[in-house]
């Protein structure tokens, strides 16, 4: 069966978290302050991008372990 690492889902939710931190943050600056907000939303981009990182990760993590371990789904009738 398949493990999950579950440290680098963690980090991806942590990740996530703090992008929609720096989302509000863009929202509440983009009236009084356009330079706050955008450095804001570049924050939000790289925690975005790190959390992909992290989940692609363990995808292909959990699709070499499937394809070593061979599939589980190969049934004959």
């Amino acid at each position: 069966m398949a493990q999950i690492d579950t440290n680098k889902l963690k980090q991806a939710e942590a990740a996530t978290s703090l992008a929609k931190d720096a989302i509000t943050q863009a929202i509440e600056q983009s009236a009084a302050n356009t330079v706050l907000a955008a450095e804001a939303l570049k924050q939000a981009a790289n925690e975005i991008a790190q959390a992909q990182t992290m989940i692609s990760q363990v995808q292909s993590q959990l699709q070499t372990q499937s394809s070593s371990s061979g599939g589980g789904a190969d049934f004959q009738i």
